[in-house]
């Protein structure tokens, strides 16, 4: 292992320590073969160096680490591997019910950060919720400051009761959260739909909440409804609506030598 290749991996450790947005790149084919280099999303180049056409790169960069996907990708000669370091994915779920408790189960399985909400104490315990990371009691807009809403976070909301919901949609929409659900039959998805309307909230804002949440599968049981949930999660990140738009060929994935 050389001087540069080292610093890469120093880098890499350092961008998956600090939960940095990034990616490792690596020249897979073409006359540098093996150069690689560590990128920070704000910061650039940060160990190594990328070949020509480094801009080019660098902007796919971007777009993969933001699809969180890897790919080899072709810029002339050269193939180059880009494969993104990307923290912990988040989970906020809000109303401490029977679906979420399977949820957080399940969603711990998969590696997320999980924080459940609820303003009734008696219902949010570390023996409803063994394994949860954190339980945060209060409304909505009473424990806003304590979350991480960042686009690798998702939102579920649980407790369609107005009391609860009323509080938590300023607290939610304006952020980049990469998913949001919303429990309720089509009926209530409707009428949440009229009521943010009418509170000022955008179209596109409202359009972002998938209520009735979850795939359709003919979940019936809590267990079944948390599987939907996160399924429909899954399908939002890795398979968005629009292709990725990239400078580069996409090739055969290859892993760096």
């Amino acid at each position: 292992m050389n001087n540069e290749t080292e610093e890469v991996l120093e880098a890499v450790g350092r961008l998956i320590t600090d939960e940095r947005f990034g990616a490792r790149v690596t020249v897979v084919a073409g006359g540098e073969i093996g150069a690689s280099a560590a990128v920070d999303l704000e910061e650039g180049v940060v160990a190594g160096h990328l070949p020509e056409p480094g801009h080019d790169i660098l902007m796919d960069v971007g777009v993969l680490v933001e699809r969180e996907t890897p790919a080899t990708l072709g810029y002339g000669e050269a193939e180059v591997f880009i494969e993104p370091v990307v923290p912990r994915p988040r989970l906020v779920i809000f109303g401490a019910v029977h679906i979420a408790q399977a949820l957080a189960a399940h969603a711990a399985l998969l590696g997320y950060h999980v924080t459940v909400s609820d303003a009734r104490a008696a219902f949010l315990t570390a023996e409803r919720f063994p394994g949860v990371d954190e339980l945060l009691v209060g409304w909505p807009d009473e424990v806003a400051d304590k979350l991480v809403l960042d686009r690798r976070t998702s939102v579920v909301v649980l407790s369609h009761d107005a009391r609860f919901e009323e509080p938590l949609w300023p607290v939610v929409l304006p952020t980049p959260v990469r998913y949001i659900g919303a429990m309720g039959s089509r009926g209530t998805a409707q009428r949440r739909r009229e009521a943010l309307a009418g509170a000022g909230h955008s179209k596109a804002d409202i359009d972002r909440i998938h209520g009735p949440v979850g795939l359709e599968i003919g979940a019936d049981s809590p267990g079944e409804v948390a599987i939907a949930i996160l399924a429909e999660m899954v399908a939002t990140l890795r398979r968005p609506e629009q292709a990725p738009d990239l400078l580069g060929e996409l090739r055969p994935i290859a892993r760096h030598p």
